[in-house]
């Protein structure tokens, strides 16, 4: 089932979408919903932003391509990580399906996507083990997470660098039946494929770092946990349209706009 926001006859509502429809429900996935006799052609519709999460997890360097990469522009030999760690995205960096990735007017040429898979949190749990930790997994998601290098570089942390405004596509909706270990994560820039590999191919996969976070942490319906991404991008420009498609998921795509331009 393909859960998703829109908008259509300046009414939003959540629907499910099945083939080139979306069908309005009344309700939402997370609690009481029943299907209504609404129907819109997918086409016609504004998809909105699937869900803005309560805690907006991210993981790093969860791809062994990716990491040797990161490790190599740096003139280090890469350190592969012993256990699952995870950091924070802010809610404001989130647009949706087809929106527009702006570019600050004084960023510098090293923008980069990075295509990931979003796993999306359905009921509150605490203290998961490797038995039970995909029971609270409501579906899937795709999300684009975009970093000006030169920030991400210069500063501590990742405050500017990851979390401007614009900067994390998400969408275009959430997919409940998709298959982990069928999953192929396939970027394109301008039509043209730049990145493939298995999704499920991850240092730690989804379980490891459910049962990680729930040491600590309540996770709460809508919940969001970026799962990181394998190989590198080139530097995206103005007017650059970056897809991402994960096998059974879906296509999220956002073109990229210069401010100003």
């Amino acid at each position: 089932m393909r859960w998703l926001k829109f908008t259509a006859s300046d009414k939003t509502c959540w629907g499910i979408a099945e083939g080139d429809r979306v069908i309005a429900v009344d309700g939402d996935p997370f609690g009481e919903w029943q299907r209504t006799s609404r129907a819109h052609p997918l086409s016609q519709v504004k998809i909105e932003l699937p869900l803005i999460p309560r805690t907006f997890y991210c993981v790093g360097l969860n791809y062994l391509k990716h990491l040797k990469e990161a490790a190599d522009k740096r003139g280090e030999v890469p350190a592969v990580p012993d256990r699952p760690e995870i950091g924070y995205r802010a809610q404001n960096a989130l647009i949706a399906h087809d929106e527009d990735v702006v570019i600050p007017s004084f960023a510098t040429d090293k923008i980069h996507y990075e295509g990931e898979l979003v796993v999306v949190i359905g009921k509150k749990v605490k203290h998961l083990t490797k038995a039970n930790a995909m029971d609270c997994v409501f579906g899937y998601t795709i999300g684009n997470d975009v970093s000006e290098r030169s920030w991400q570089k210069a500063d501590r942390g990742l405050w500017r660098s990851k979390n401007a405004d614009t900067f994390k596509p998400m969408g275009p909706w959430i997919e409940t039946e998709a298959d982990l270990d069928k999953m192929k994560t396939i970027v394109r820039v301008n039509g043209q494929e730049t990145n493939r590999f298995a999704t499920a191919d991850m240092i730690f996969g989804v379980v490891p770092f459910l049962v990680e976070l729930t040491k600590y942490f309540t996770l709460w319906p809508g919940d969001v946990i970026w799962m990181g991404t394998d190989g590198a991008s080139p530097d995206i420009k103005h007017g650059d349209v970056v897809e991402i498609e994960i096998t059974g998921v879906g296509t999220l795509r956002n073109r990229f706009v210069r401010e100003g331009r």
